[in-house]
């Protein structure tokens, strides 16, 4: 099984409303997700060193840098996969160190979260992969309104006509649609988006920016998209963080990127 796969049955064995509460003035007390000084390392690799974010309700935050500059693992640290070595990680509003599965579930149940690679299962066909979460944690659910819930996020992803195939007979584009629709079939109040447009052409990235854009409109949800794909983070974010080696270099509009200064970010922005 791959670290996708796993990571996504880890997920699900474990699993994400809650009342709107307003931004203070130090960005933390609305706050969905609360990243402070956090840092990670693996053995001598120092993966994050010091970051910090925020994320509100109903904003996108894009993350971006160059490959290995500690994305993903933030993403991990946000769902609870890993924890951070020093710093805090609150979503929702609590602290997700040391919680035992059984206390990440109800955070979780509020939290989609798209692989890089879908990570859909092999042996399932698209409506079961969809219903997966369904049968974990809405297993008081009639059966047939599970059916109806599936067949209602997929309609959203466009793919209401796919559920009976199978993952190996689908596009990589249509495999990240079914992996949104999985990650949407609980209702969550926050998304977690690891490189959405990865490996897809020019059209499949612009569905997919374009699946998300229709999903802030009738949602109002909060996303944090970890991405490679300048456009697409000019496309469908509020707030880009970018990282270099672990840290954070700038956090802010598109625009204000645009016009910084500092030279990692004009040359990043130059290669982008």
């Amino acid at each position: 099984m791959n670290s996708n796969l796993a990571n996504a049955r880890n997920l699900f064995r474990t699993s994400l409303p809650v009342a709107e509460v307003h931004q203070t003035a130090n960005g933390d007390a609305g706050a969905i997700v609360n990243v402070e000084n956090v840092y990670k390392a693996f053995g001598p690799q120092h993966v994050l060193n010091g970051v910090s974010l925020t994320v509100n309700p109903g904003e996108t935050r894009a993350v971006l840098g160059r490959s290995g500059t500690g994305k993903s693992v933030l993403l991990r640290l946000i769902v609870g996969l890993q924890e951070p070595d020093s710093g805090t990680v609150k979503v929702f509003g609590q602290n997700t160190a040391g919680l035992s599965l059984d206390q990440l579930a109800p955070i979780r149940k509020k939290m989609g979260f798209l692989f890089q690679h879908a990570a859909l299962y092999d042996s399932l066909n698209v409506a079961e992969n969809v219903g997966f979460p369904l049968r974990h944690h809405r297993a008081n659910m009639p059966r047939s309104e599970q059916n109806d819930r599936v067949h209602q996020v997929l309609s959203e992803v466009g793919m209401e006509n796919q559920g009976a195939k199978m993952p190996a007979d689908l596009s990589g584009g249509m495999q990240k649609r079914i992996g949104l629709a999985r990650a949407l079939v609980l209702d969550p109040e926050l998304l977690l988006l690891d490189e959405p447009t990865a490996g897809l052409d020019p059209i499949g990235s612009a569905e997919i920016n374009e699946l998300v854009l229709k999903l802030q409109k009738e949602h109002h949800m909060a996303f944090v998209v970890v991405t490679h794909d300048m456009h697409s983070a000019r496309t469908i974010a509020n707030r880009l963080t970018l990282l270099n080696k672990g840290c954070v270099v700038i956090d802010g509009s598109f625009e204000e990127l645009q016009d910084s200064s500092i030279e990692f970010v004009r040359e990043f922005l130059k290669h982008s």
